[in-house]
């Protein structure tokens, strides 16, 4: 059975649209945790995760740029001592992309 992080990432051009409101609400039930924030009009995916302390927080960083350069997107992260936080959304278009699903999908993976 095929995951959502086995999913392939599609190349995201400026003319593909986000998703809307109601599209990205129905995606987002295949991710527990993650929630969908607006910043400037922006709909974009967030999580925190937690650590026990800076190292593990800084090597789960390191997890999630492994997963974001190959797909060539790339997210905002914040790392904190025992705690890093992810957002996710398609620069090019403003908003959210399926692209993004995916790679939070894979971000749960890479945090075990």
């Amino acid at each position: 059975m095929t995951t959502l992080a086995d999913a392939i990432c599609e190349p995201c051009s400026k003319n593909a649209q986000p998703l809307s409101k109601n599209e990205a609400q129905e995606r987002l039930k295949s991710l527990s945790q993650w929630q969908i924030v607006e910043h400037d009009g922006i709909m974009k995916l967030s999580r925190s995760f937690k650590f026990r302390d800076f190292a593990g927080a800084l090597a789960f960083t390191q997890r999630v740029g492994d997963i974001a350069e190959p797909a060539g997107h790339h997210p905002v992260i914040v790392t904190e001592w025992g705690k890093a936080t992810i957002t996710w959304w398609s620069h090019a278009i403003k908003g959210l992309h399926v692209n993004d699903f995916i790679l939070a999908a894979r971000t749960d993976e890479v945090a075990d």
